[in-house]
């Protein structure tokens, strides 16, 4: 009997590639109203812009919302009525390059200032007479809310197909996860919150916005009147949604998720390189393989430069943000306190982190060749028409049942020897070096945040891999490894609150560089206009 050699696709797939190819490109204002900055003051605040976000580490897609996050503070404090501010902020994001010159007129002008304009109404309408915890979490919400919109209006293409892309991948595996003892749209809401973490990897910001969004239009849709209306439930409602992106339930989705995007992420490749043929290689199975496996092979090589890429950058996050001030402290704390300086164990300290890093991101490995003839057969399952496997319950997260007391202490205790064993060998070997109590923290603060941050990148080349074999050495690694990584975590999410430098340049260094930009933008345009005028 032949194998049949096309597919029919589902509803699912067609809608989403109608919906794909219903958006609208943005068109460029005329020159006329267009915004254009000086390229002389673009150079500079570009490279301003370089050395600011390399002491935050942000992954490269929500760099542009925390610049408008960053330059929005800054003004409000200046001007808290936010009047004539979408101009600035349009050409601060002009200056940095984030945007081609040009790009946005007069109309994007107003339109941003209608944003901004409804959420100082809204941050006066219920932030005012409230406890400061609850002050400060209305306020930064809605923050969260006015840079997503904004970012979301600038980038408007973006922004709809990656909704386009979530709601496809939402729809296929929504009926495929069942969660013991909730209704199933409490279970939707959960996955949801899922794929926005696990998919488009979004940070707090993004998904107190979408979510939000998910429930209720976008602020700036709203009328003065409907502002009005429902400014007294923003608060309740505000809690409820962060409280349903905290809960463990999403946790457990997160396995799911996890497991099933491989996939669709090569299948949302091909789409995007081949939007003219897509029609014709999804309903061919010999066309979908040769793409897939062109796609795999180009995602596979591209993963390793990814990887180094982001070990450069964390790297460099962790010297300037870390690495310095531990060093600098090393000196005056060990002759306070010991009277000497061991040079050794400086060296060690300074040398021993980036090595440590390269190590951990050699053991990267590319999937192969049956990992794409996994991902080729799943995306046949995820865009033909018979959907008798997306019904089949693939996942069942069940309330843990609770265990005996005496097995729970065991495991604490067990796990506890984790720490001391693991410490007690750094601790003996640093010893054996002639490291003192201080060099000896230091060595390992770094050694933790550089395995955290390794670990952490290290999981993009899992991001394709369907499924995952485990070494028979993986328990007595995950002994020895899991206490340094458990206090990378713990440092560089604690630490991260104390990072001195975004201090020194958002509160000292450019307020004072931004105006003398916006001095010399206005000197630029005021000599370009006598010269006009000459002419």
């Amino acid at each position: 009997m032949n194998e049949i050699k096309s597919i029919k696709l589902s509803s699912y797939t067609q809608a989403l590639l109608s919906a794909l190819t219903s958006i609208k490109k943005r068109s460029r204002p005329d020159d006329l109203s267009a915004l254009n900055v000086s390229q002389t003051v673009s150079f500079f605040a570009l490279a301003y812009e370089k050395v600011r976000n390399a002491v935050e580490f942000r992954e490269d897609h929500l760099i542009l919302r925390g610049a408008i996050e960053r330059i929005l503070r800054r003004r409000f404090s200046i001007n808290p009525d936010g009047k004539g501010e979408a101009e600035n902020l349009i050409r601060e994001l002009l200056w940095a390059r984030y945007f081609d010159n040009g790009a946005f007129g007069t109309e994007d002008i107003i339109k941003i200032q209608e944003i901004i304009d409804k959420y100082i109404f809204l941050k006066r309408k219920i932030i005012p007479g409230r406890d400061i915890n609850t002050q400060n979490f209305l306020n930064d919400f809605l923050l969260d809310l006015l840079t997503c919109q904004i970012e979301e209006y600038l980038k408007s293409e973006s922004a709809q197909r990656n909704a386009n892309l979530t709601y496809f991948i939402y729809q296929v595996l929504r009926k495929k996860i069942k969660i013991e003892g909730l209704k199933e749209e409490e279970k939707d809401v959960y996955f949801l919150i899922s794929l926005e973490k696990i998919f488009r990897r979004s940070d707090k910001a993004y998904l107190h916005h979408h979510i939000f969004i998910d429930f209720y239009k976008p602020l700036y849709s709203y009328s003065k009147e409907e502002l009005e209306k429902i400014a007294s439930k923003l608060p309740s409602i505000f809690e409820k949604i962060d409280k349903m992106i905290k809960s463990p339930y999403v946790d457990s989705i997160n396995k799911f998720t996890k497991k099933q995007l491989p996939p669709f992420l090569i299948f949302f490749e091909i789409i995007k390189n081949k939007p003219e043929e897509i029609e014709s290689i999804l309903t061919g199975k010999e066309k979908l393989w040769i793409e897939v496996d062109e796609t795999c092979r180009t995602k596979y090589q591209q993963m390793g430069k990814r990887i180094t890429n982001l070990g450069i950058r964390s790297f460099i996050y962790i010297l300037l943000t870390k690495m310095i001030f531990a060093i600098i402290l090393e000196f005056p704390l060990s002759k306070a306190i010991y009277n000497e300086i061991n040079y050794e164990s400086i060296l060690i300290n300074t040398l021993f982190p980036p090595i440590l890093m390269i190590i951990i991101l050699g053991f990267f490995r590319v999937p192969g060749e049956e990992n794409t003839k996994k991902i080729y057969q799943r995306i046949i399952e995820i865009i033909d028409e018979d959907a008798s496997f997306e019904t089949k319950i693939a996942f069942v997260p069940k309330k843990s049942t609770p265990k005996k007391p005496t097995l729970i202490f065991g495991f604490t205790v067990f796990y506890s020897l984790t720490f001391i064993i693991t410490l007690s060998l750094i601790y003996e070997f640093l010893n054996k070096l002639n490291f003192n109590f201080i060099s000896q923290a230091i060595f390992i603060f770094f050694v933790s945040v550089v395995t955290f941050f390794s670990y952490r990148i290290s999981q993009v080349s899992k991001e394709l891999t369907l499924s995952e074999k485990e070494s028979i050495f993986t328990p007595i690694i995950d002994f020895f490894f899991m206490p340094i990584l458990s206090l990378g975590k713990f440092f560089s999410s604690e630490i991260a609150k104390l990072n001195f430098f975004i201090f020194i340049f958002d509160f000292i260094i450019e307020a004072p560089f931004k105006l003398l930009f916006e001095v010399i933008e206005e000197w630029i345009s005021f000599v370009k206009k006598r010269k006009e005028e000459i002419i």
